[in-house]
Order: C-alpha cells, then structure tokens, then sequence
C-alpha cells in the first residue's frame, strides 16, 4: 500500500471485517522495542546463553520490566518457571577418521564436521564403527516410506540427508508434502531415528539449500556449550554421538566406497531406496564437561476480569547462542539482537500496551523461554508441565526474530492455512490494508524451528509470522535480498548486533498485529481450532472434550 504505510503507524485501528470487530490498538512504544532489544543484545548479556551471567541479567530485566508493566506473577507468586538443564560441552576431540576404503581421512572438527551427544557421560568414544548411507532416514509407515528397511544398523554409523526426499517439488504435493518440508525433514528427527534403530553416531550431510542455512551456522551452533532437558535415564537411549559434516566430506567418503553422492541422493528422493553398506569404518571422541543447570522460563501474567482461568498466550525466546565461533575481528559473542531479543522486547511492549487497555476477559500469559537454540527446550517444558492446562489454552502467537526492513504490504505466514488463527490475522491485516502471503521457501521447515510448535503438537492452535518481504519501498527484490541477506552474514554469528540506524517502523507495524490477534482472543467466547484434516485437529478435539 504505497504511500500509506507509514502512516497507518500512528493510527488506531477499528475496523469491522467478517462480522469481527478488530480491537482498537492503543499506542505501542518503539523507546521500549529499542531500548530492551538494546540492552538484550549487548555484550555485557554475553549472547544470553541458558546458565550463563547472561541469563541472571536477562531473568532480572524481565521481571523488572513485566512487573513495571503491571503484570502479575504468572506461576504462582513466581516471576519464572524452572527449566532443569544440562550442559554438555564437548573437549579435547578428535578428529573423524575414516578408514577401509581407497583411501583413508582424517577430518578436522569444525572446520570438516561437528559432533556432539545428548548422552550425559564423561566420555564418549566411536571406534571403528562400520558407515551405512541411509538416505533421508526417514521411517514413515503411514507413507510407505522406510529407509531402514532391510538394515541392521545397531552399533553403526548412519549418514543422512537433509531435509526430504522432495524438497526440490515445485509445488506443495508429494509423498512429504512437496516442497514444504515436514517433522521427517528437520535434522531433530534424524537424530531421532536414528537412535531408535539403535546407530552408534548420526552424521547429517550438510547441503546450504535443503539445511537452509550455511556451514557458519552449523560451526557456531553446535560448537561450544550444548543443552539438553535433564532426564533421569541421562539420554542414554540416545545415539552416542550427532553431528554434520561437509558436503565435500561426504562426496570424499563416499567416493572411497566407490559411491558417488549426487547418485545416492538422486536414487534416496525414490519410494523404495535401499540403505547402502559403504564397507568403511568411522572413529571419533571427545571428552563431555558436564554442568547440570536450572535455566528459567520468565512468565507475567494479565488476569482475565470474567474468565481467568481461560488463557491467550504470547511467548518469545530470550536465549542465544552466548559465546560463539569468533569473527576475523576476535568477537566470539552471538549476541542475538534480531534472533531474539527483538521478539523478547516485544513481550513487554505488548504488555504495557494490553495493561493500559484494561483486563480483557480471558487471561494472557506472557511467555519469555529459555534454549529454543538448543531445540525448543523451554517451551517444550512449558508445554509439558503448563502453568495454565493446554485445553484451557484458548491459542497464541509467537515472536521470532522481527525484520528491520521497513513497512511492508504483506507478512510471511509460517504454516498458513493451519489453523482458524489465520481468519484473526486476516481481519487484522485487512485494517492496515495489507495481506497475508504463504512462506516462500517452505522447505526450510521454519514451523519446526520455533516454540510454537511445542504447543501445537499438543492441540494449542499457535499462529506464528514473520515480517514481509513486499515493502513499501523496494518490493519483493528487496524484501528477499534483505533476508538472505541476514540469513548469510548475521544469523546465529556475531555480527547479529544491535544497529541504531535501523528503521523501526515496519516492525512497530506487526506488533500491532500481534496485538490485534491476541485481544481478539482474550474477549471472545471463541475457540480456535485447527483446519479439519490438519494433523493437529484431533489432538486439539480431543483436549478439548476432556476440558468440557
């Protein structure tokens, strides 16, 4: 909406769409977005890792600044929920050799691969451990689709692709959903299964398009300190060691077992493939330093004036990666300030602003939670022990990392067409005359990335989007430079750094939105479902019945 934008920045909107009016929006304070994003994200916070200093500072803003807000204690009279970690950093380790082919490798860590373990142990050792490719390792019954079958891979060490077998589909139709990638895609579930077919080590291929981000991001992010939930079984049912390793090292591998990897990958994306037994052997270690810790989810809540126990959600990630590969400048912080101490500030934001309005009728919890880096660890315990049951959960939305590009004319929905949650976005958008727009590279499988989708896989509808890339000023060219951009040179590295030249305006625009879509919540009688047919609808159903 050319020339009209920004001026919608300052208005109020009230508007009737659908026979839903959309709330009015009281002012949202950009001093408040700048100044907490400011404050997340420099170096006295050391990139927010969970455990670290960082975390005590960020704990400590958050309550100050949700108590200042007018929130309530949202877990009792306490400003936090405990999250019962481990840190497990890996020491001293070797490097990958590879032997019993034409040739033998030795193949350095970090720069050639990484590797790590969920299993809590001082030592971890892999010792000539036969190599099987098994494709995308993906077991589906419910698609026909077993990349194991037929392979005793017990005590092995499986390679795997990344993403799905038809990730490379035009369209959105194909045994894994086409383009779009599903939970069979993303790397937490190789790791998975792996470990349920028994394999000793699980080492994904990386490849920049299908893993949707560069090498960089996975040196920096599983290099360091790694979290994992505190279990009583210590993750010992786990594989003993996961990791990546180049692409050019799996073509090396491979091509000494006289495979080649563009024929394997062509003939894995086929119904039927057959895991290849390479007749190598792979040796790694590594010592464990282990730190059990208690991170900290930060909850504030705004009590429902009629129906308090009923609740409307907003939860962000106040975590990052703390101390990171350094940059050729010396700077080893990850200090997180688009990813995500933007979407963090805006939890506060939107709390000043929900206060001022008045208690709505439904509560709204405010959800700042810890490790998301380290795969959702916060919100998954949130969604596991929730303060507030998920089926007294009306539904949320999630703030991931806002986009300082400028007003656009559209957001990006992550998993549009999901749930009725869109309907509420929709007639928020129609009051800033703009549009809603399916993500574009659905293949990165962005939905399984966030917290949200701890709460979804138990039924809580969860809307979640980004920023547009159609802007005022420049269009979709500019919008989708301006994100790959960010994706090659500042996610998860250390040049994610807070810049006070950038242009709030765009940002101060969606979080109108959020706003909007939670307020609608919180005074309506409605409840928010999935789609009929989406995978979530009968869990949602279900909680539901038992709620009533």
């Amino acid at each position: 909406m050319p020339g009209t934008s920004r001026h919608l920045l300052g208005a109020l909107c009230l508007a009737a769409v659908a026979g839903q009016a959309v709330a009015e929006v009281p002012a949202l304070s950009v001093d408040t977005m700048k100044n907490i994003t400011r404050e997340l994200s420099s170096d006295a916070f050391e990139g927010r890792a969970p455990g670290s200093a960082g975390e005590e500072k960020t704990v400590a803003l958050l309550t100050k600044e949700f108590k200042a807000a007018g929130l309530k204690p949202g877990n009792g009279d306490s400003w936090v929920q405990d999250v019962p970690l481990v840190q497990i950093t890996a020491e001293n380790v070797s490097d990958l050799k590879v032997t019993g082919g034409e040739d033998e490798f030795s193949f350095a860590y970090g720069s050639d691969m990484v590797v790590g373990t969920y299993r809590v142990t001082p030592e971890i050792e892999v010792k000539d451990s036969e190599i099987v490719f098994v494709g995308y390792g993906i077991n589906a019954p419910e698609k026909g689709w077993n990349d194991y079958a037929g392979l005793d891979v017990k005590g092995k060490t499986v390679m795997i692709l990344v993403n799905d077998p038809d990730y490379e589909t035009e369209g959105l139709n194909g045994p894994f959903n086409g383009r779009a990638m599903t939970y069979y895609g993303r790397w937490t579930y190789k790791y998975e299964e792996a470990a349920r077919q028994g394999a000793a080590a699980a080492l994904i291929v990386h490849d920049t398009v299908p893993a949707a981000y560069g090498w960089n991001v996975v040196e920096s992010s599983w290099s360091g300190p790694q979290h994992v939930a505190d279990a009583d079984n210590g993750h010992m049912d786990t594989a003993k060691v996961n990791g990546w390793v180049q692409n050019e090292v799996a073509r090396k591998i491979l091509a000494s077992a006289g495979q080649d990897l563009d024929q394997l990958t062509a003939a894995a994306k086929k119904p039927g493939f057959k895991g290849v037994e390479l007749g190598l052997k792979a040796s790694v270690s590594f010592d464990n330093e282990i730190e059990k810790q208690s991170s900290r989810n930060v909850v504030g809540l705004l009590p429902g004036s009629e129906r308090p126990d009923e609740v409307v959600l907003y939860t962000a990630h106040w975590d990052h990666l703390g101390r990171c590969g350094a940059d050729e400048s010396g700077d080893d912080i990850c200090n997180g300030a688009i990813d995500n101490a933007t979407g963090t500030a805006a939890l506060v934001a939107l709390a000043q602003a929900h206060v001022k309005a008045g208690a709505p009728e439904r509560s709204i919890l405010f959800l700042a939670v810890t490790a998301e880096e380290s795969g959702l660890l916060g919100s998954e315990s949130y969604a596991a022990n929730p303060i507030f049951p998920v089926n007294k959960t009306v539904g949320g939305v999630n703030m991931d990392a806002f986009a300082m590009t400028g007003p656009a004319k559209d957001v990006i929905v992550v998993g549009k067409g999901k749930s009725e949650l869109d309907d509420y976005l929709e007639r928020a958008l129609q009051a800033q005359g703009r549009t809603a727009t399916t993500e574009p590279t659905p293949e990165k499988g962005y939905y399984y990335r966030s917290d949200h989708f701890s709460l979804a896989k138990r039924g809580v509808p969860m809307i979640y989007f980004d920023g547009g890339e159609n802007l005022v000023e420049g269009g979709t060219a500019a919008g989708r430079a301006a994100a790959e951009d960010y994706t090659k040179n500042r996610y998860h590295g250390p040049q994610d750094e807070f810049d006070e030249n950038w242009d709030w305006s765009g940002v101060m625009q969606d979080l109108k939105l959020y706003y909007s879509i939670g307020r609608e919540m919180a005074d309506s009688n409605e409840w928010p479902n999935w789609v009929e047919g989406d995978e979530f609808r009968a869990i949602r159903d279900e909680s539901r019945a038992a709620a009533k």
